[in-house]
């Protein structure tokens, strides 16, 4: 096996430990979070209904000139900041982090 292999599938058996102790209600859905080497990706999930409720992403139509040309956490920033507005709107005030295998700090 691989390093990068390797790699993976650890990344892999973090993301189902958090995911099995992690489910969200219509009442406080999940806020998952995916990163990739370029963009970040951030949805809200209800588990129960299996669908998800909106979503926001750097390459998203909102945010795509804005973002480009910044630092990646700047990027990060405000897509949290744009996720946490619609979440606003639509009633939503209490959500569940899904970390994703992810360091959390």
């Amino acid at each position: 096996m691989t390093a990068r292999a390797a790699k993976t599938t650890g990344w892999e058996r973090r993301k189902q430990r958090v995911r099995k102790k992690i489910k969200g209600t219509p009442e406080r859905p999940r806020l998952n979070v995916y990163r990739s080497n370029k963009h970040i990706y951030a949805q809200i999930v209800d588990d129960t209904e299996g669908r998800v409720l909106f979503a926001v992403s750097t390459v998203s139509r909102e945010l795509r000139d804005s973002v480009s040309g910044v630092k990646k956490t700047e990027a990060a920033k405000k897509v949290g900041e744009l996720i946490g507005k619609r979440a606003l709107k639509e009633g939503i005030d209490r959500v569940v982090f899904d970390r994703s295998g992810y360091i959390y700090h």
